[in-house]
């Protein structure tokens, strides 16, 4: 059973992204299988290729918004698609490794390329024992 949940959240043009889980790290891949899901099914996308990524930030939101954007990178110079990922937080920075494939058009047959994860509606929290983490993403 997984302990980390995601959805979508309405925003205007934009597509909104929320991850949840028992700790900030399970948030914040949640979140990421939540923007992989705003481009193909992610149970379509084989976890084949490890991609380290490891970012810093002064706080949680930027952390998240650069995570985001680290793997909106690796996505577009490796034209690959992620399905899992490894995340651990320590304070500021994150280390993660990200699993994934190339993109195959037939089998995951994208809906939209996301340009970006932004600061907007972006929010780190914890509460009742869950931790939370979204914002947007520019598609």
């Amino acid at each position: 059973m997984t302990t980390e949940r995601w959805e979508h959240f309405d925003h205007g043009a934009d597509i909104g992204v929320r991850g949840r889980g028992p700790d900030k790290a399970t948030a914040f891949a949640a979140a990421a299988l939540a923007m992989t899901a705003a481009i193909a099914e992610p149970g379509q996308v084989r976890a084949s290729e490890p991609v380290a990524i490891a970012c810093e930030a002064p706080d949680d939101e930027l952390l998240l918004v650069d995570w985001l954007n680290a793997l909106v990178f690796e996505m577009a110079t490796r034209r690959m698609l992620f399905g899992r990922f490894d995340v651990a937080i320590d304070g500021r920075r994150l280390v993660a490794t990200a699993w994934g494939e190339p993109v195959d058009v037939a089998r995951h047959r994208p809906a939209v390329e996301v340009k970006g994860a932004t600061l907007t509606a972006a929010s780190v929290t914890a509460r009742d024992g869950e931790w939370t983490a979204q914002c947007v993403i520019d598609v």
